[in-house]
């Protein structure tokens, strides 16, 4: 193996152990909310705002990922991301209070949205030939960090004295993480910087920039308020605390197999929109079932809602396949996670707080499968060829 293959092998186990770490700290809660709540004395508004904080934090910190990886570096923002990570979830395991907890929780998710707009950034910056696959790869990772968190923390909980210890071993995996990036972040020397920068501003003024947000943050909107909300929306229907994590875990895992080929395919195909309006409309499709029969149907409703979250990969391979150069990427990402999480607050918080207002889970399952039509309308215009590069200003190109 000569020296180029080790340094590809060693930047793609790099990228892979940071994709691995990108949702635990997001989905850990759901599982044993109820126990959080119980220790913390947590009310329904403020676990409303937990489980909204991941979309809230991955808006804000999104926006801000381009400016911290021009001041330190793309390389070495992804490890201070990483420490912030674990940091973040060791410590909020030993809160002693509700807004210790969220405060804590906030700096884990901070660090996870910096290196999720950094991601797709450092893929199309050293693997610019194999975007479609390694963002396959990547995002398969990421679903099996997801899975592993939904299904895993509960029994940890149950074995290792509680839902704290169940919270805080995910810590342990980003801090394994990190140690590859204690050597790639030489490569911030290395790497000549562009002639000119494409700043936020000039991607969100694109109709490209701004339809990529939409779609993001519809995919996003659902897929959290499901994480956030639908292991309890399943003990309410008469499941136990593992089954409804297991439940929850199965929505994860389906995207396990298929995030491994489904962007992959849609990186390669000339016209990829049949592929992401059929995984779209799979979601409006599970909400059905649910509303239909919460209890007989929920392996059924869980499988489709599964497939539904590969829009997620899908929409991190379009951010490279919409871009040419990696500072054009670094902009489109931030853009379209940072607008797309801030639209997806409504999610889990309304999601939440429409369960609050109507004492039961059907009106929110309406609201949610209805927001099926605007992102169908989303998938057909992002999914057409085309480049953001293409539409900005001449004042905001850039050089390789």
């Amino acid at each position: 193996m000569n020296r180029r293959t080790t340094s590809a092998a060693f930047l793609l186990a790099g990228i892979l152990l940071l994709a691995l770490n990108l949702r635990p700290a997001a989905v850990s809660v759901g599982p044993v909310l109820p126990e959080l709540r119980r220790g913390l004395t947590m009310s329904t508004g403020t676990a409303a705002v937990l489980t909204t904080l991941p979309v809230l934090a991955f808006a804000v910190f999104g926006a801000l990922a381009p400016v911290i990886s021009r001041l330190f570096g793309i390389h070495r923002a992804t490890l201070l991301a990483l420490f912030a990570i674990a940091i973040g979830l060791f410590s909020r395991a030993l809160a002693s209070d509700d807004a210790v907890f969220l405060g804590l929780s906030a700096l884990a998710l901070a660090g996870m949205a910096v290196a999720n707009v950094l991601l797709p950034s450092l893929v199309k910056r050293h693997f610019p030939r194999g975007l479609g696959p390694v963002t396959a790869l990547y995002s398969t990772v990421q679903a099996i960090g997801m899975t592993l968190a939904l299904v895993l923390t509960v029994p940890i909980a149950h074995a290792r004295g509680g839902w704290r210890t169940g919270l805080a071993v995910w810590g342990v995996l980003a801090l394994v993480a990190a140690l590859p990036w204690l050597g790639l972040v030489r490569h911030d020397h290395a790497a000549p910087p562009p002639v000119k920068r494409v700043r936020f501003i000039d991607v969100a003024r694109t109709r490209l920039g701004l339809a990529m947000a939409g779609f993001f943050g519809l995919q996003a909107l659902q897929s959290y308020a499901v994480f956030g909300w639908f292991a309890t929306l399943w003990r309410d229907h008469g499941f136990s605390a593992g089954q409804a994590g297991l439940l929850v875990g199965l929505v994860a895992a389906v995207s396990v197999p298929l995030s491994l080929f489904v962007p992959a395919v849609a990186a390669w195909a000339r016209d990829p929109r049949p592929i992401m309006a059929g995984v779209s409309c799979c979601f409006p499709l599970g909400y059905v079932g649910l509303l239909v029969a919460p209890h007989a149907l929920a392996i059924p409703g869980a499988l489709l809602l599964g497939v539904g979250t590969v829009s997620f990969p899908l929409a991190l391979v379009l951010i490279g396949l919409r871009t040419r150069l990696p500072d054009v990427t670094a902009a489109l990402s931030a853009v379209t996670q940072a607008g797309g999480y801030t639209l997806a607050v409504v999610g889990p918080l309304g999601f939440g707080l429409l369960h609050a207002a109507t004492g039961g889970w059907t009106w929110p399952l309406v609201a949610l499968a209805l927001l099926g039509i605007p992102q169908l309308l989303l998938v057909l215009y992002v999914g057409r060829p085309g480049h953001v590069d293409d539409r900005l200003p001449a004042s905001a190109a850039t050089a390789p």
